[in-house]
């Protein structure tokens, strides 16, 4: 046995009774070595609890096991797509590595940076979450969920944020809602652009004019819906229902509304986006609309997966449907107020 420090390849070799060399081939997956003498140097690893550097396999195979998730920042949407990567990773003999990449408010590039940071020494592929710049030609092979562009060169997944926005407003039409504002997301973000075309197409088709001074711009970050849910709401002409474009906006439009002296779902209905985890904890729990999260990062992995193997995919361009959550915070507008 070994007695203390880390343990050595030289180690693995002496208690196999095999050559250093032999452990590395069976390290490294190499032929030449019987399956006999594979199985018993696996077990010595196993037993004295050898692990490889990662620089080191990096320098011999030109691969690192890692594939890495790279978001902007840690929040409730990227956290929740970090799960279903998390979870399909378990059958894979890759490692993972979440790397959040915008730094001092950067938000813009943040995504090439990382890339060339991380990309050829320390990752063999990569998930890019909401990027606002897709590339082709990386230095490996990139997965991007909800992209800002989908160059035809660069795997894509994403939702129905168009047929999602849609069946939020419409939602609320049915309840009899007549004057809905909206607070949109950040404006170079296609996502942002694809809901407030979903909202204006529900208007359209109901035959109801979209009342401009009725839509303001956040960030998506929760705090970015403070002015502009004031600024819809803190007048005396305010709409009867309110549609975020993201779940953390929507439910931050509920506290400002709450500030006002207006009841949820009494005085204003209030619509999200995203079904993160804290929409079904809101004080009222949220209406929203429900992406897939943890099965886009999984779609997005097994693409990831087949390019490192080689495979060529079948679609490049995965969209996943979108589905209305109904709760607490909508119901139909008081008599006096539409």
């Amino acid at each position: 046995m070994v007695s203390g420090g880390r343990v050595r390849m030289e180690d693995v070799a002496r208690q196999a009774g095999v050559s250093v060399a032999t452990v590395s081939k069976v390290v490294n997956g190499r032929y030449g070595v019987s399956a006999a003498t594979t199985a018993r140097v696996h077990q010595v690893i196993a037993d004295l609890g050898y692990e490889t550097s990662l620089l080191a396999r990096s320098l011999r195979s030109s691969r690192t096991g890692i594939l890495g998730v790279l978001v902007a920042e840690f929040e409730p949407f990227s956290t929740e797509l970090l799960k279903g990567v998390s979870s399909a990773m378990a059958d894979t003999d890759y490692e993972l590595l979440a790397f959040a990449g915008a730094t001092h408010g950067e938000t813009v590039g943040w995504e090439r940076r990382s890339l060339r940071r991380l990309g050829g020494t320390l990752l063999d592929g990569a998930i890019i979450v909401t990027p606002t710049v897709v590339e082709p030609g990386a230095a490996m092979p990139v997965v991007a969920i909800d992209p800002h562009t989908g160059s035809h060169d660069v795997p894509t997944v994403d939702s129905d944020n168009v047929g999602g926005a849609r069946s939020a407003v419409e939602h609320l039409i049915a309840l009899g809602h007549t004057r809905i504002g909206m607070i949109r997301g950040r404006e170079d973000l296609e996502s942002a652009k694809l809901r407030e075309q979903g909202f204006r197409s529900a208007m359209a088709t109901a035959g109801l004019e979209v009342d401009e001074t009725l839509l303001a711009t956040g960030s998506y970050r929760a705090e970015s819906a403070v002015g502009p849910a004031h600024l819809i709401l803190d007048r005396r002409d305010r709409p009867t229902a309110v549609f975020a474009a993201n779940d953390l906006m929507a439910i931050r439009t509920m506290e400002v509304a709450r500030e006002l002296g207006l009841a949820v779902p009494g005085d204003l209905s209030v619509v999200g986006f995203d079904n993160v985890p804290e929409s079904a904890v809101a004080e009222p729990a949220l209406t929203t609309v429900a992406q897939p999260l943890r099965e886009i990062g999984r779609t997005a992995l097994g693409m990831l997966l087949r390019l490192l193997a080689g495979e060529e995919l079948e679609q490049t361009h995965i969209r996943m449907d979108t589905r209305l959550v109904e709760r607490a915070s909508t119901a139909p507008p008081h008599p006096s107020k539409d």
